[in-house]
C-alpha cells in the first residue's frame, strides 16, 4: 500500500529554519506531483506547496512563498519541504500528500515560538 513518513519536526525560535521530509513508499514516486498541506489547532487544513512530477513547476501558498521551499529527490522517493524565517503562525502539523494515490502522511509537528 501507499506509505508517506514525515520527519524533521520540531521546536525551533522564529527565524530559524527547518527541513521537513517526506518518504514515499507503494507507488511510482517519480511519476507524480506532490504536495505539502499543514493544520494548525482550530484551523482548515491549508495546501502550503506543489511539485510537479520531476520538480520542474513549484507552487506555494502566498503566507509561505519567498520563505518556503519544495523540492524532490526521486531517487530516493523523497519529498522535502525547506522552511526559512519561520514565524510562530508556521506552527502546524504538516502533512505530505500525494494526489493521485490519495493518501496522507500522519504528519510530523512543527512549533515556532521563543
Amino acid at each position: 500500500q501507499v506509505q508517506l513518513v514525515e520527519s524533521g519536526g520540531g521546536l525551533v525560535q522564529p527565524g530559524g529554519s527547518l527541513r521537513l521530509s517526506c518518504v514515499a513508499s507503494g507507488f511510482t514516486f517519480s511519476m507524480y506531483a506532490m504536495k505539502w498541506y499543514r493544520q494548525a489547532p482550530g484551523k482548515e487544513r491549508e495546501w502550503v506547496a506543489h511539485i510537479s512530477s520531476i520538480g520542474s513547476d513549484t507552487e506555494y501558498a502566498d503566507s509561505v512563498k519567498g520563505r518556503f521551499t519544495i523540492s524532490r529527490d526521486n531517487g530516493q522517493n523523497t519529498v522535502y519541504l525547506q522552511m526559512n524565517n519561520l514565524k510562530p503562525d508556521d506552527t502546524a502539523v504538516y502533512y505530505c500528500n500525494a494526489p493521485t494515490p490519495g493518501s496522507w502522511g500522519q504528519g510530523t509537528q512543527v512549533t515556532v515560538s521563543s
